[in-house]
């Protein structure tokens, strides 16, 4: 037989195979993105447009299953924007910020050293940390039965003033005779942290020059019964001010020993 006469006995099963291929393909988007999704839908309580738009990509979940639903309401955050201008601004100290600190006086001492060891020392504290902590208190971010009022009644030009000014003062000397000893495993929390409970080294934020967020705060040199307070309302979810629940993160896997054994050591040691 010549090959021609092979090629047009050939030509009619390749006409078919192709309508067969085109069919089971055509067969397959029917059954997949029309009939399958709105038979789920229907059993999922989903009507059948929606079922359609979800199988297809258009719409987000899943054609048999209802889009899950949360009761949970969200939680306060910072509204602090940080931008170049205002970091220029936080570096300057001016005479506005020391007459604003005159109303600071009676709580954190007239040169941001705390009288009450239940008072924070602001004297050498980052600027950008006090700031965050005054705009929270005036937001509403973070509550107190004092600062809340002091802060609302303070523009954001006096906020400025008033951080920069405590951060330019000098922090309290401590006498390395009264430092308290305190054992290696809060020392390891303090440079290495404990992977195995997802921990982070306190000092990769809280340590100099650690490269940690712009507005976390010195711990060096702070009130140990301060410094205890906060870790504890982290913990147990009453302060909730911190960017990405970070400190109720790291708090919340802390033992009540370390919190306090923690404060211990920032209270007391030079070094950090």
């Amino acid at each position: 037989m010549r090959p021609a006469e092979l090629g047009e006995i050939d030509r009619p099963w390749r006409f078919w195979a192709s309508v067969i291929i085109v069919s089971i393909l055509a067969f397959s988007v029917v059954f997949g993105f029309l009939i399958l999704p709105v038979v789920q839908g229907r059993a999922a309580g989903i009507d059948a447009f929606t079922a359609i738009c979800r199988a297809v990509g258009i719409l987000p979940g899943s054609p048999a299953v209802r889009q899950p639903t949360s009761e949970a309401t969200a939680q306060p955050t910072t509204r602090v924007a940080w931008s170049i201008d205002l970091m220029r601004a936080l570096g300057q100290r001016t005479q506005a910020g020391a007459e604003v600190a005159q109303g600071c006086v009676a709580c954190h001492g007239e040169r941001g050293i705390a009288a009450d060891p239940q008072n924070p020392n602001l004297a050498g504290q980052s600027a950008a940390a006090i700031f965050k902590q005054l705009h929270d208190y005036k937001s509403g971010s973070r509550v107190h039965e004092v600062m809340t009022g002091i802060a609302q009644g303070l523009d954001d030009r006096q906020i400025v003033d008033v951080a920069a000014h405590f951060a330019s003062s000098t922090r309290r000397d401590l006498d390395p005779t009264t430092a308290e000893v305190v054992d290696q495993d809060i020392i390891r929390l303090v440079e290495r942290g404990d992977p195995s409970r997802g921990l982070p080294a306190c000092n990769s934020c809280h340590g100099f020059n650690a490269g940690g967020p712009v507005e976390t705060p010195t711990l060096s040199h702070q009130n140990r019964e301060y410094l205890a307070r906060q870790m504890h309302a982290f913990k147990t979810g009453e302060r909730k001010n911190d960017i990405y629940t970070r400190m109720r993160s790291v708090s919340s896997k802390l033992t009540d020993r370390e919190i306090d054994r923690l404060a211990t050591f920032y209270a007391t040691t030079l070094s950090y």
